[in-house]
């Protein structure tokens, strides 16, 4: 009797070792595919920041922040942060009642006021404007006085057609 239930017990043994080496061994492979599909993600994510980061540097190609060339031109008036000075003063031009005088055009909801705007260079301005339904585009000359004033006239302008 003892004998055979040393027998029985070693088989059972026998029987969870090899259970445990199989199910182990596919836990390891369930494992591996995993981490694969984990590093096929990561590298993904990678190429995704990569092009990300070349289309924002594209896009700040014509930007006054990214062209020392046109930031030499303020170089003398000891302004910080050109870009900056430059759209709060547009800003300020939206504080005038009625439509915003650099908009050629008269508010049909409520008045055109300026609110995007992206500085291109020293001299040229693209900028956003909105009645809070209708909406279009100036192109704005600009020029940073000595003084610090700054003066605006208007190249173009373009107001977008409602399509329903």
């Amino acid at each position: 009797m003892k004998n055979k239930l040393i027998l029985y017990s070693s088989i059972f043994f026998a029987l969870i070792a090899l259970y445990l080496f199989v199910s182990g061994d596919k836990m390891a492979d369930s494992y591996e595919d995993k981490i694969k599909k984990q590093e096929s993600i990561v590298e993904q994510l990678k190429d995704s920041v990569q092009t990300t980061t070349l289309k924002a540097l594209e896009m700040q190609y014509f930007s006054l922040e990214n062209n020392d060339d046109a930031l030499a031109y303020y170089d003398h008036l000891g302004v910080k942060d050109p870009s900056s000075y430059i759209a709060d003063k547009l800003l300020e031009t939206n504080e005038s009642k009625g439509n915003n005088p650099l908009v050629p055009y008269e508010g049909m909801e409520s008045d055109f006021k300026i609110n995007k705007i992206k500085i291109l260079n020293h001299k040229w301005i693209i900028a956003d404007f909105s009645d809070g339904k209708y909406w279009g585009e100036v192109l704005i000359k600009y020029e940073l006085k000595d003084d610090l004033g700054v003066d605006f006239s208007l190249i173009d302008h373009l107001l977008y057609t409602r399509s329903n």
